[in-house]
């Protein structure tokens, strides 16, 4: 049974309410911090956890944290990145929807360690519904004395501010989701400076995504050594993974990041096995910008060995052979899945979603997708694929962002690792998968599924 340490209170009744959430130990640790640590004390307790970004980079918060510029009489920021819009990615919804207490204590805790004085969430404007839930809970939460003046009479002061973006998803970068938030056209800036130095409105800010600081909170009442025995090696504590595609119990999962691949797919504890008894054929394993994986280099890397549900065993070979953790969003594919249609679907969402400001990926992205679509239509050439390889190529690596390198990856993997499907969509126009999911289709490929 995997330890829970965000989703511990998932089930009890009425969690998001704060009477009920402080029932179950709500904000012991925001008691812990202002009264009995320094604001360096708290940053060092979450370096200790070896606590590592959660939207997907894996820097590592306290890291982070501690390049926070603190300049005399120079205001700082906590901004929380709730711009949740990668495809398949859908965990820091669930956080905020049904435990949105979790996400403010850690916030309280974390804006002391920063001393800021005001956080700002910054929340995907599709989530309609959401801001009303986090509003009633920072009135609570300020009804209780955790929000406002004077916090548990320690001299600490905060606010908490709900901001709903349009629905851009270049602003789940962190700079192009601060110029959004000042009321600007949402484009990345150029770094440096960093936002640590100089961030929203120019002042020293953190960014960090809801699953990371709502961490926090667990971090301060175990202590950071104690969390960072979870996990293994580098990636310490508990991971949400959003799990979907053609499985049996899609949902949010928290992981110890010690299962494997294979246990989280097929086990009752997770995904439960794939649908309709099917077989196993890919999986992108965090988010759709990072690489798809074939069954075989899913389950064992390259040298055979069991692949892990964790930072370093996903990443194990490079994007050669390898992928990452990412965001957390799991999309398994069973064996009637056509690659070159969800290559398509990708390259349609990441060139509807650029930003224009660069190059390489205003057009690059634009290029892929009317490339894929020909293939997909059945009038691809069989230069097509190379040409596809070489476009990603000089996108990758040169742009202001990473959505370009976002755009560039699914593409490369899937032209990589399944290229013979791309040459079958090609010289067998008559069929292909536009009716999509044909049960003889991986048979003709002979793909290998597990």
């Amino acid at each position: 049974m995997a330890q829970k340490l965000l989703l511990k209170h998932a089930n009890v009744p009425n969690i998001k309410s704060y009477e009920v959430y402080r029932q179950h130990g709500g904000y012991e640790s925001v008691e812990k911090a202002l009264n009995t640590l320094t604001p360096d004390e708290v940053t060092e307790e979450v370096k200790k956890s070896g606590l590592r970004g959660r939207g997907g980079a894996g820097f590592p918060a306290g890291m982070k944290w501690s390049f926070l510029a603190k300049p005399e009489g120079v205001p700082r920021y906590l901004v929380v990145n709730a711009d949740e819009s990668e495809p398949g990615t859908f965990k820091d919804r669930y956080l905020m929807e049904f435990l949105p207490h979790v996400l403010l204590e850690g916030i309280v805790s974390s804006c002391y360690a920063m001393g800021a004085n005001a956080c700002y969430i910054y929340i995907r404007g599709e989530y309609a519904w959401i801001p009303t839930i986090l509003e009633k809970a920072i009135e609570e939460a300020r009804a209780a004395g955790f929000v406002g003046k004077n916090i548990l009479g320690r001299g600490f002061d905060l606010e908490i501010y709900v901001q709903r973006g349009a629905g851009a998803y270049i602003c789940g970068e962190e700079t192009a989701l601060l110029e959004s938030l000042e009321g600007k056209r949402g484009n990345p800036r150029i770094k440096p400076p960093f936002p640590a130095v100089k961030g929203l409105w120019g002042c020293p800010t953190v960014v960090n995504n809801v699953e990371t600081i709502a961490a926090v909170g667990p971090i301060l009442n175990m202590g950071g050594e104690e969390y960072a025995k979870i996990g293994v090696g580098r990636s310490t504590g508990t991971k949400l993974i959003s799990a979907c595609g053609n499985i049996n119990k899609p949902g949010v999962y928290e992981i110890s990041m010690t299962e494997s691949v294979e246990e989280f797919i097929y086990s009752e504890e997770f995904c439960g096995g794939i649908k309709n008894g099917k077989k196993l054929k890919a999986c992108i394993p965090g988010g759709s910008s990072v690489p798809i994986l074939p069954a075989n280099l899913l389950l064992k890397t390259a040298k055979g060995e069991t692949r892990y549900m964790n930072y370093e065993s996903l990443s194990d070979g490079g994007f050669a052979t390898g992928s990452m953790l990412g965001s957390g969003g799991f999309i398994v594919l069973d064996e009637d899945q056509c690659i070159v249609k969800n290559t398509y679907t990708l390259a349609r969402f990441y060139r509807h979603e650029s930003c224009g400001q660069c190059s390489p990926c205003r057009e690059g992205t634009g290029w892929m997708e009317k490339i894929l679509k020909r293939i997909d239509e059945g009038n691809g050439k069989m230069e097509d694929i190379d040409l596809l390889w070489d476009i990603q190529r000089k996108i990758e690596g040169n742009t202001i962002c990473p959505l370009g390198d976002a755009a560039a990856w699914p593409v490369a993997a899937a032209s990589r690792h399944f290229r013979d499907e791309f040459e079958w969509h090609i010289n067998n126009p008559e069929c292909l998968t536009r009716n999509f999911g044909l049960a003889h289709y991986a048979n003709a490929l002979e793909i290998e599924t597990v």
